[in-house]
């Protein structure tokens, strides 16, 4: 069962622990960028940085950063966060 709600600061945070490096910041929005080792294959994630982040946020997210499930995606969140 997963939590449910997350903060910006922690997707940043779990992402980083992914291996995404912030490339940019622009407000409260925070860039992220991924390049597959193997493939070169490069990936952008914007997460946006509020108290609360909305479950189509965070499917965005998800989608972005290349879940390809997103309950898998929020467990994971958990097991991070």
């Amino acid at each position: 069962m997963t939590r449910g709600t997350y903060s910006g600061r922690e997707i940043v945070r779990a992402l980083g622990n992914w291996g995404f490096r912030r490339v940019d910041q622009t407000g409260s929005h925070v860039k992220l960028k991924y390049v597959h080792p193997e493939t070169g294959e490069t990936r952008y994630v914007t997460v946006p940085l509020h108290d609360e982040l909305a479950v189509g946020t965070l499917r965005s997210i998800a989608d972005q950063a290349g879940a390809d499930d997103f309950q898998a995606f929020l467990d994971e969140m958990d097991e991070m966060t």
